[in-house]
């Protein structure tokens, strides 16, 4: 397509105050934080895939800040100050993001998430159970009282078999990312944001006054350009600290008379599933072969999706006839640092990802931050 190019093509296409490259969450929310800030930008969106690639599209859709456990092993690395700022701002992610595009449009149900222990990891369970108060009293001001809670009886509502210890948090919630993700370019469109998919970026060079960005389909030149493609970011910028991290994915057919509603977690979150249209969303493993998931290839395994399989039939649906309907992986970017990276690399060059799984909590709210940094350097 360049060595076909029109005038027209060159001039009005090919030539934007701001390029965004990635279409997922924190790409598309800096676009519309940036049209909403400076509406007379000229802004552009750069999407290598037919839709979103990485995670954006392929996540389970939880709307949630960490399960107990999960936190447990956070506040170690970044101590219970800095884990404290971190729930905040996964949680003012999330009302940033109902705020942006109302909470019927992407099906938000605040039903509760759960995380389950089995009989066999009783020194697990107690750790957590024993952390209950201490959470609680951490983020009562930030996400509200008593968020953490025993909920044992539920056990048998549910359905499950081999789980000793049942732990709930009443202000997680769930969305349809699909539909959350179609919000956000239906929105894009209407500001006038120019989304681009088939579209590659080979390069980023700096060039007086901006950057020339070389893709498959041409030479594009912008005063700025944000890297938004999380875990596939060092193909652009190698010197970036960032470690990819597949999530694999199974769903079910519809299962009639299902028990399980709300969000939930296993084995310090590695394992996750939900009840989605009746059917179960059952992601994870990638803690059986780091090594193999440290990859940003799509794909399954055999070994995690029997581990999957067999979650399902002994913990998640025992005496219950299922069938696995679809399979699919998603690619998330992780890091030493818990916090998103978003910084400028080099001149009117700026990053923004290591979302650390969280996408869905921070996207939004790192979109808006990598916009701010922008626009005062415009």
């Amino acid at each position: 397509m360049a060595n076909n190019l029109s005038y027209w093509e060159k001039t009005q296409f090919f030539n934007f105050d701001v390029i965004i490259v990635g279409s997922g969450i924190v790409g598309l929310n800096a676009a519309i934080h940036l049209k909403k800030s400076a509406p007379k930008l000229k802004i552009a969106i750069l999407e290598r895939g037919f839709l979103p690639m990485g995670a954006s599209t392929k996540n389970a859709g939880f709307a949630c800040f960490g399960s107990v456990s999960e936190l447990i092993e956070q506040e170690k690395i970044a101590g219970t100050d800095a884990l404290a700022i971190l729930i905040e701002r996964r949680w003012k992610g999330l009302l940033k993001l109902r705020d942006l595009l109302g909470e019927k449009t992407i099906d938000y149900q605040c039903l509760g998430g759960y995380e389950l222990f089995r009989k066999d990891e009783a020194a697990l369970s107690n750790q957590c159970v024993a952390k209950i108060e201490h959470f609680n009293h951490l983020i009562r001001n930030i996400v509200g009282a008593d968020a953490f809670s025993l909920s044992n009886t539920k056990i048998k509502t549910f359905g499950f078999s081999e789980v000793e210890c049942l732990i709930a948090n009443q202000y997680e919630a769930q969305i349809d990312s699909g539909k959350m993700m179609l919000s956000l370019l239906q929105l894009a469109q209407q500001q006038g944001i120019l989304v681009f998919n088939n579209c590659k970026v080979d390069e980023i060079l700096n060039v007086d006054k901006g950057v020339e960005v070389l893709t498959d389909q041409g030479k594009f030149i912008a005063k700025k350009i944000i890297v938004a493609t999380n875990a596939f970011i060092n193909s652009l910028l190698p010197d970036l600290e960032i470690t990819p991290g597949r999530g694999q994915v199974l769903i079910t057919a519809p299962i009639k008379n299902l028990k399980v509603k709300g969000t939930f977690h296993y084995d310090k979150g590695y394992y996750y599933f939900r009840n989605i249209d009746n059917r179960i969303l059952l992601g994870g493993g990638r803690n059986l072969d780091f090594a193999g998931e440290t990859t940003t290839n799509f794909g399954q395994t055999e070994a995690i999706q029997q581990a999957l399989e067999e979650l399902l039939k002994s913990v998640i649906l025992p005496d219950v006839e299922f069938v696995v309907e679809q399979r699919w992986s998603g690619v998330m970017a992780f890091g030493k640092v818990l916090e998103p990276l978003i910084k400028e690399v080099s001149n009117n060059v700026f990053c923004a990802t290591r979302c650390n799984g969280m996408g869905i909590a921070i996207g939004s709210q790192t979109g808006a931050d990598v916009s701010e940094m922008v626009l005062r350097s415009l």
